[in-house]
C-alpha cells in the first residue's frame, strides 16, 4: 500500500510538472507560421491587438499598415504603462493562466486560474489586473451562465479570487444571493475605485467598487462591460436591447455627471467590452459568419459611422494607456 502511494504521489507531480510545462510552451512559444519576435516593438503610439491569437501592435496612426506579431498566444489581452496581462488559452491537458510580463513581455507573474477566458483589463498605471473567466457557459445571452471575476494588485500582490467575495449594496440596501455575477472590470485613475457588471435576479447593473474596502453599490440598470473613459468623465458599455441580451446589445456611453447617455452609431449588436482609444473614439471587436476577429471603431458621441479600424484583429488597448 505504501509502495502504491508512493507511486501515485510521483504520477501526480509529474503530471502538474508536464502542464506546467506545457502551458509555458502555450504562452511563449511561437506558431509554425509566427515571426520570431517576442517584444512589442515600434515607435510612435501604437495599439496592441491580438492576431488569430498572437499579441500584436499596429501604429495608431496607421492602423492598417504593418503590424508587428510576436510569438505570444493570448485569449484576452490588455495593456496599462509597462503591464502587458494575458488570458493563456485552455488546451486539452492546460487550463488558463493570468501571465503578467513587462513591455518587453518578459514574464513576471503567472498564476493558474480555472475557466474560460473572457474579458481582462489592466488599470492605465499598470499596477491593477481585472479578470473575467466563464465557470459555466459560454455566453451572456443565455441563462445559466456563471462567471468568476478576479483583481490583482501587481505592488502588493493582494489579490482578489472572485468578487462575490465582496459586500453588495444594491439600491442603498445590503444585499447578498446565490445567483451573483461580475464580469468587466475597468478601473479608475486612483487604482482603487472600479466600476463592473453585476448580475442577478434577472437584471444586471452597472456597480461601482471599491478595491480596499471590499464594497461595491448599484448605480443604474441595464450596463454590461463598462469602459471608463480616459478623461473618468463617461462609460462606455453594451446595453441589452429591450433590456434583453438575447435580442443583442447597443454600444451607448454614459456621462457620470449628468447620467445622459448616448447610443452610438454602430447598430450592429457587440457583444465586447469597448475599449476608449482617445477621449473621442470608441474601439471594439466584432465577428465575421467565418470567425474572422475584426476590430472597429466609432465615435463617442454618436455621430459618424462605424469604420474599420484593424481587420484580422481583437482585445485592442492603447500601449501606455488605459484602452479600457
Amino acid at each position: 500500500m505504501t509502495s502504491l502511494r508512493a507511486r501515485l504521489v510521483v504520477i501526480s507531480l509529474a503530471t502538474v510538472l508536464l502542464a506546467g510545462i506545457a502551458l509555458t510552451y502555450a504562452v511563449l512559444a511561437p506558431a509554425a507560421d509566427a515571426p520570431a519576435s517576442t517584444a512589442l516593438a515600434g515607435a510612435g503610439p501604437r495599439v496592441q491587438v491580438l492576431t488569430n491569437g498572437l499579441l500584436s501592435t499596429v501604429s495608431r496612426a496607421d492602423p492598417g499598415g504593418p503590424r508587428e506579431v510576436t510569438a505570444v498566444r493570448c485569449d484576452r489581452a490588455h495593456t496599462g504603462a509597462a503591464t502587458v496581462a494575458c488570458l493563456t488559452p485552455v488546451g486539452a491537458l492546460t487550463a488558463t493562466s493570468l501571465v503578467v510580463m513587462d513591455a518587453a513581455l518578459r514574464p513576471l507573474r503567472e498564476i493558474p486560474l480555472t475557466g474560460f477566458p473572457n474579458r481582462l483589463r489592466v488599470s492605465a498605471s499598470g499596477r491593477m489586473i481585472a479578470w473575467t473567466l466563464f465557470i459555466d457557459g459560454h455566453s451572456y445571452a443565455a441563462n445559466g451562465f456563471s462567471t468568476q471575476t478576479g483583481i490583482l494588485d501587481t505592488r502588493t500582490g493582494r489579490m482578489v479570487r472572485s468578487l462575490e467575495d465582496f459586500t453588495i449594496t444594491r439600491d442603498g440596501r445590503p444585499y447578498r444571493n446565490v445567483d451573483v455575477n461580475f464580469w468587466g472590470v475597468t478601473f479608475a485613475g486612483d487604482d482603487n475605485r472600479f466600476y463592473a457588471t453585476l448580475s442577478t435576479g434577472g437584471r444586471r447593473y452597472l456597480v461601482e467598487g471599491d478595491v480596499a474596502a471590499g464594497t461595491v453599490r448599484t448605480l443604474r440598470d441595464n450596463v454590461e462591460c463598462p469602459s471608463l473613459s480616459p478623461d473618468g468623465t463617461r462609460i462606455a458599455y453594451k446595453s441589452a436591447i429591450g433590456a434583453d441580451p438575447a435580442r443583442g446589445w447597443r454600444l451607448t456611453v454614459l456621462h457620470l455627471g449628468s447620467g445622459r447617455t448616448v447610443p452610438l452609431a454602430e447598430t450592429r449588436s457587440v457583444d465586447d467590452q469597448p475599449a476608449w482609444l482617445d477621449d473621442q473614439t470608441i474601439a471594439y471587436g466584432l465577428q465575421t459568419g467565418d470567425g474572422t476577429n475584426n476590430t472597429w471603431t466609432v465615435p463617442a458621441d454618436g455621430g459618424g459611422a462605424p469604420t474599420l479600424l484593424i481587420p484580422g484583429a481583437n482585445s485592442p488597448a492603447v500601449i501606455g494607456r488605459d484602452g479600457a
